[in-house]
């Protein structure tokens, strides 16, 4: 028997570049013929939900909006084209709604790169509301076992951090520095670092940071606040002295793009993960060549990289520390997110 489905849903909502976020009802969505329809259970907050909120970035979003991209549910109805999803079964919902599966990129698993792709929670409604439409080819299955509240942040954070690890080339036994590593993004990038094979080192500021990291399994956490030497102090922390192999950048604030090349090893990858508003990422030249440094952009995974990296999570191997609070309290998270003063991640419950 079909799910009843209601009419209207409560849902947070701004109908202008910056604010204010509204909490309200609005009308249920209805799922195009390859699309399904899911009854939202959890999302995740994630710093690019303010980043769409505040307008930070060169890339106009959909005016009046529902933020949102980290949301796990279940399928209540599907397009008439849908038919390997089934009613009543758990997905989750992306930053990448969808895509034209046609193109260049599309053909060759490139799929977050397709010039007509939609994006949850920014050129499309997202999934702080009820109920949320996406399209069927790009949901994430989850399997019955999953618990939808910690598994929502692995939708965003946990797959792009994945990503950026294979973007790196670092191999099994190899060292990597990741910048904001006692953030939502980081502390998923230690643990996947760690589950791949990986020596993670933590750069962040802070006694509580600095705990969780070293709860999460870090071999060295150096405090950006307050080192002498950032440069001399991450190279220390590996092995033989020389720097890390690959320099994962998740920090929200540009400095620390402008400081990787000076400590990642010759023939080391910096990549870029994070998008400060505004930010450059810059690098002196000489070093750059005479060490070989490869310097790369890593954005979202394709549907591979996200079975991939929830199948390390249903094995247990990603614990995202997660606090939950209803969706009525949204504001209140974007507050903590711009005091700089999270640790680990925010999850609303859609239906508090």
């Amino acid at each position: 028997m079909a799910p009843s489905i209601p009419e209207t849903q409560w849902a947070q909502v701004f109908a202008k570049t910056g604010g204010p976020v509204e909490y309200k009802e609005i009308p249920v969505g209805k799922p195009g013929p390859d699309e399904v329809l899911v009854n939202v259970k959890f999302s995740g907050v994630c710093h690019t939900d303010l980043h769409a909120l505040q307008g930070d970035w060169p890339l106009d979003t959909k005016l009046p909006l529902v933020g949102g991209h980290e949301g796990a549910g279940t399928v209540v109805a599907r397009g008439s084209l849908v038919t390997n999803i089934e009613i009543g079964d758990n997905v989750g919902i992306k930053w990448l709604n969808g895509s034209c599966l046609n193109c260049a990129f599309c053909q060759q698993a490139d799929e977050p790169l397709c010039a007509e792709a939609s994006l949850s929670g920014y050129t499309i409604d997202g999934t702080f509301q009820q109920y949320a439409v996406a399209q069927a080819a790009h949901v994430a299955r989850l399997h019955k076992d999953i618990p939808l509240d910690k598994v929502a942040p692995v939708l965003c954070a946990g797959i792009t951090v994945y990503k950026g690890l294979k973007e790196s080339g670092v191999r099994p036994g190899q060292s990597v520095a990741i910048t904001g590593a006692g953030g939502g993004l980081g502390t998923l990038a230690i643990q996947y670092a760690k589950a791949m094979g990986f020596v993670p080192i933590a750069i962040d500021t802070g006694a509580e940071k600095k705990k969780l990291c070293e709860e999460l399994g870090v071999s060295a956490f150096v405090d950006f606040a307050t080192t002498k030497d950032l440069v001399k102090d991450v190279k220390a922390a590996t092995e033989d002295g020389l720097g890390p192999h690959a320099c994962l950048l998740v920090a929200v604030s540009e400095k620390p793009f402008q400081q990787a090349a000076d400590y990642v090893r010759s023939r080391g990858t910096v990549v870029a993960i994070g998008l400060p508003a505004k930010a450059y990422l810059s690098a002196p030249v000489f070093p750059v060549v005479t060490k070989m440094i490869c310097i790369r952009g890593s954005y979202v995974g394709n549907r591979r990289d996200t079975a991939e990296a929830l199948e390390f999570f249903r094995r247990g191997l990603i614990n995202c520390p997660i606090q939950v609070v209803g969706m009525s309290e949204l504001t209140g998270v974007y507050d903590k997110m711009r005091a700089g003063t999270i640790a680990g991640r925010y999850v609303v419950d859609v239906n508090e």
